[in-house]
This record gives structure tokens, sequence and C-alpha cells, in this order.
């Protein structure tokens, strides 16, 4: 999926979110326009058979995406006064049936629709086109117990590879660690990820740890702490125009307020 030059509108409020927003309306013409398709944003664990979901029954449908959230999980976004919303974030596409030409798509930003139209409504097909079939646990957004599938890191500022008290960070750790262990990652390259400023510099002591469960508080408020030390800003990279650049600050005082951490 990488290297697709996609174009950006020019006006910034329609502008991807992150470097890979408009990719998934490229896999219908990269897979030839044959068979089926699975898209997941790139911050996401799968804990499950991804058979279930790859199996999806869409009718009629052109494309599969999220069922509408739980009230308790709409009431969960980390700044107060907002709401999660319905999400385009994990999807089945039937690449046959879907004539979609990304760069046509990104041009109609801002004459036809807009940002969050396209990106949680899918409005480029008709509501016949659109199957909301997958279910919350194969999108469950920064909530994880037996019956999860996938989890989502949805929350940008609190994803655990730049922020050390996500309650569900051990478990992405965990891979990490497993994924090195195993030969399937390099150690340096985690380091030169952390060097860059891409990983928060504690992730390097948290990959020693067991790992088996939720960390202990203490640990946590050493690792933030740590971080804090080393002048680690999480998503240093975005632009300061952007909405999680904006949110940093904020967020970062009420969930550690939250977490006793401040």
């Amino acid at each position: 999926m990488g290297g697709l030059n996609l174009p950006q509108p020019p006006d910034p409020a329609h502008r991807a979110r992150t470097g890979f927003s408009f990719a998934r309306f490229a896999i219908p013409e990269l897979a030839g326009r044959t068979g089926r398709a699975i898209y997941l944003d790139a911050d996401m664990l799968v804990l499950k058979d991804i058979a279930e979901l790859w199996s999806l029954p869409l009718g009629e449908a052109k494309a599969a995406c999220q069922e509408e959230l739980p009230e308790g999980i709409a009431r969960t976004a980390p700044v107060p006064g907002a709401r999660r919303r319905k999400q385009c974030s994990v999807m089945v596409l039937d690449c046959a049936r879907l004539d979609w030409d990304a760069p046509a798509i990104i041009s109609g930003l801002g004459p036809r629709y807009t940002y969050e139209q396209l990106m949680g409504d899918l409005c480029i097909l008709a509501e016949n086109e659109i199957s909301y079939g997958v279910p919350t646990r194969w999108n469950s957004l920064e909530h994880a117990d037996d019956t999860t599938c996938l989890l989502h890191y949805t929350d940008m500022m609190t994803q655990p590879w730049v922020y050390a008290g996500n309650p569900n960070g051990w478990l992405w750790s965990r891979e990490l660690r497993d994924l090195v262990r195993a030969g399937d990652m390099e150690a340096d390259f985690v380091r030169q990820e952390i060097a860059a400023g891409f990983v928060r510099p504690s992730m390097a002591r948290e990959l020693t740890l067991p790992l088996e469960g939720p960390l202990p508080a203490d640990t946590i408020r050493a690792h933030l702490e740590l971080d804090r030390k080393a002048g680690y800003r999480s998503h240093a990279s975005l632009p300061a125009t952007s909405g999680p650049a904006r949110l940093a600050g904020r967020a970062r005082r009420i969930l550690k307020r939250l977490l006793g951490t401040a």
C-alpha cells in the first residue's frame, strides 16, 4: 500500500489525517477489481481468527463497515463533550463490484462532501450498497475483553507505542516483545524507531518485562516519568495544524489526571 502518491485536497480541512487515510479507496484497483479485500487501519491488534471477518456476508452490498456504536462505547471519547463516531476503519470490500477511483474520490472532498462524510459515512456509496454488518467486536475502540476480536488503538495521543498509560497497551507491547524474541523483528529496528521519536523511550524497558497482564500503576508512572525526562513528545511529526496535535496537550492533561499521574 506504500508509494501510492495519492493527491491531497487543497483545503487543509479535508486533507488526510494519517499517511494512509485515502489508501483504502485504491484497494479495488490494486486487487485487479476481483475477489474480496479487508481494509484495516494501521493502529490495530487482531486477537482472533480473521476468517470470521473475511467470510462476513455481504448480500447485495459492495462494502461492509461497522454497525452503529453501542451507547456505552459512543460515550467513551477521551475529550470531555466529544462522542465517538461510527467509522470505516474496518471494511470488507467486494473489489469486483467497486469502481472506486481514488484520485477522483479525493477530488470530491470539498465540492461534493466533507472529510467526515467520506471517512465516516462512506457517502460515495448508496445506502443499499453498504452493509453495516461488521460487529463492534471487530473494531473494539480502546476496549478489550474476552469477546474482543480486534482492538483498535484509535485515540492517537494514547496509543501504546507513544503513551505508557494506555490500559490495554501491554497487549501490544507483548506482541512486539514476542516478535523480537522470535526473530521476526530486529531489536535494532525498535531502537531506531525510538531514536527517531516514533516510539516512546520507555518501550525499551517495557519489552524486558513479563507482560502477561496489565502493568502495575507504579511501573506505568515510572515509564511516564522516564519519557517526560527524555523530553519525548508523542506524534511530534504531526503538523501543528492537525486535530491530534491541537488536542495533544489537553488530552495528556485529562488522561494523566484521570490516571492519577499528573
